[in-house]
């Protein structure tokens, strides 16, 4: 089968029975042509995880949400450096650059995981995770898949999100996701409580929730309730740890 005729094919299994595509099974397909045990997608903007559209499993899902809690992992790093980013052995890893990351990880049952960014052109949308539950590193044609998968899964998101208004997620799009708005509203707070950029002020809530040992959603709720400032306000020096 020519590349052309395999990626039409792909595209095929991407739709549902209405012949629409379906983020249910982007993920599904990624993992089982890329011949990984589990899957996720997560879309980025910016300096922003805007968050997770769909997974395979409660593993997919926890790797997704240990990224979005911590800012750290695979669909990070391969965002950030835009490249493939691979841990075939992350019970073992030599490389201490996901510290907070890999423990829980490898609690779960993920024992390689690997990330490549979501592209279409000049265009970065995101990243696709990959996870085996056995350490090893992805075969030629198995790398050569998951590219291949990248590139497909980022044309899908391109084709969801061509109808959405300026400045909103599609519904298509939003229908398996896991966006954590409160997230983002926190942020926007925290950003003019501190008057810096909505990033950095991420990066102080994420701080926060690891150094208190909290989930970032529940410090976001917090935040967002106004139980919880980060300026002179809040009564504290710095509530930061």
């Amino acid at each position: 089968m020519s590349d052309g005729a395999r990626r039409l094919a792909i595209l095929d299994q991407l739709k549902d029975a209405g012949g629409e595509f379906a983020t249910k099974r982007l993920c599904a397909v990624c993992a089982e042509v890329a011949g990984a045990t589990g899957a996720g997608i997560m879309l980025m903007s910016g300096d922003m995880h805007r968050g997770s559209i769909c997974s395979t499993d409660e593993v997919s899902a926890l790797i997704e949400q240990l990224q979005y809690d911590l800012g750290e992992g695979p669909c990070i790093d391969a965002w950030r450096l835009d490249r493939p980013v691979a841990e075939p052995d992350l019970a073992a890893a030599s490389s201490t650059r996901w510290m907070a990351f890999t423990p829980p990880a490898v609690a779960a049952g993920a024992r390689a995981v690997f990330g490549f960014p979501l592209q279409v052109g000049a265009v970065r949308l995101g990243a696709l995770n990959l996870y085996c539950d056995r350490p090893r590193p992805l075969t030629d044609s198995e790398h050569a898949d998951a590219l291949l998968m990248a590139g497909i899964a980022a044309q899908v998101v391109l084709v969801m999100q061509a109808g959405a208004p300026a400045g909103q997620v599609a519904s298509e799009l939003e229908a398996g996701a896991d966006f954590q708005y409160v997230v983002h509203q926190a942020s926007g707070m925290v950003a003019a409580q501190l008057d810096v950029s909505v990033a950095v002020a991420l990066i102080r809530l994420r701080a926060y929730a690891f150094g208190n040992d909290r989930t970032l959603v529940d410090v976001a709720r917090d935040v967002v309730a106004r139980e919880l400032r980060f300026d002179a306000q809040s009564g504290e020096d710095d509530p930061t740890p």
